[in-house]
């Protein structure tokens, strides 16, 4: 049924979970398994070069751990996992990329977040599963 599987990882509870079930779903459906992460808060009008630079690093090294954690997750499970980090709106950067690789299936960790905050704020999860070009799992931490 799936044959390529995007899973978003962001470090959070919400996201391991995510990426275990994208992990089950690969290996039972012999699909392709694509991580992505997005570094979403970069700062857009920082004081210095050096302080967009600092924070680009702090960035890459937080999503190098988060993709090498799901590298080991995927290996101890006998599932191959291709990793990718963008920099950009998460919800804009998972629609296109579920887009750009004709992905099967998008699995999404969700937090519990209030009901105020969602219905004023919107959420990445919500947005993407209205625009994705595929089918959706949301994964409750």
């Amino acid at each position: 049924m799936y044959r390529k599987i995007l899973v978003a990882l962001d470090g959070s509870d919400a996201a391991k979970k995510a990426l275990r079930a994208a992990v089950e779903l690969a290996r039972t459906h012999g699909a392709s398994l694509h991580a992505l992460g997005v570094e979403e808060h970069l700062p857009h009008y920082a004081a210095t070069v050096g302080e967009v630079e600092e924070a680009k690093e702090e960035q890459d090294t937080f999503f190098g751990q988060v993709m090498a954690e799901a590298q080991r997750v995927a290996a101890d499970h006998g599932v191959g996992l291709t990793t990718e980090v963008r920099a950009g709106n998460a919800a804009q950067q998972i629609v296109q990329a579920a887009r750009e690789g004709n992905v099967d299936l998008v699995v999404l960790g969700a937090r519990g977040h209030s009901i105020i905050r969602d219905f004023l704020l919107g959420t990445t999860t919500d947005r993407v599963t209205h625009h994705a070009p595929c089918s959706v799992l949301v994964v409750r931490a």
